[in-house]
């Protein structure tokens, strides 16, 4: 246990040192588009996940710019390493990547009166992949924040099979639906899988402390107000984490 333990301690503490180095930018411009439409054409391309010829370099849709639509690059070092496009769906807002593959399962938490955040659209720089495999925890970090800021009910995952064990292992992810082919320009099976936010996320953040956020920084990635210009954002997990370890410390010296 106590083994086990530790390894999760230093795993927690390499990401934390990653995210040091991290930058968040939440993508609203032409040229910022294109830069993430050239990581997703490398990424999708190098994993034979979508039809694409030579002449197709750019991958953007007018669902980009949907109201409830957030894109973000990811960069490491000033270099940009990944993507991801999250989707605030909800019962009157029906924008949603995942929909179009699991109409039925995505309506029925809907109709249920559940909103989601549904990420998509997650590609990674190649090159850069297997020099830092924790570009998936960088990542997808951005969706714990939006499940938080937004107060979903469920974050969905739509994945191929083979990576069905580590959401199930990091995010505790349920199945919702079996794998399907041939839809649209997937050439890759996927299935649909989906994490109970509210009752998940506290366990998470214990587990993984990387993921956490301070409220500011949530605020200047989805805030979409007037004040509330894009930004580029340096992630707050170390102050979130360490910060409210100091004032429990202080808190219990105090009691004593």
């Amino acid at each position: 246990m106590a083994s086990a333990q530790s390894t999760s301690e230093r795993f927690s503490e390499k990401l934390m040192q990653l995210l040091d180095r991290v930058e968040y930018r939440r993508v609203e411009t032409g040229e910022d588009m294109e830069e993430v439409a050239r990581i997703r054409y490398k990424a999708y391309k190098a994993g034979s996940v979508m039809h694409l010829g030579d002449d197709s370099p750019l991958l953007i849709d007018e669902v980009d710019f949907d109201s409830h639509a957030y894109v973000f690059g990811i960069y490491y070092e000033e270099r940009l390493i990944s993507t991801v496009r999250l989707h605030h769906v909800t019962p009157e807002h029906r924008v949603t990547s995942s929909g179009k593959v699991f109409p039925d399962e995505i309506n029925a938490f809907l109709d249920a009166g559940m909103s989601l955040i549904d990420p998509v659209r997650l590609a990674a720089d190649p090159e850069v992949w297997n020099e830092m495999p924790a570009i998936p925890y960088l990542t997808l970090r951005l969706a714990t924040m939006a499940t938080d800021y937004f107060q979903v009910d469920r974050c969905l995952q739509m994945v191929k099979p083979a990576h069905a064990a580590f959401y199930k292992r990091v995010f505790d992810a349920d199945f919702v639906a079996s794998p399907k082919s041939n839809h649209g320009k997937f050439i890759i099976d996927l299935m649909l899988m989906a994490t109970r936010v509210k009752e998940v996320l506290p366990r998470l953040y214990q587990r993984f402390p990387f993921f956490k956020s301070e409220a500011f920084e949530r605020r200047m990635m989805f805030d979409r107000s007037a004040e509330m210009s894009p930004l580029t954002v340096r992630p707050t997990a170390r102050l979130a984490h360490f910060g409210s370890s100091r004032i429990q410390i202080g808190q219990a010296a105090r009691a004593s």
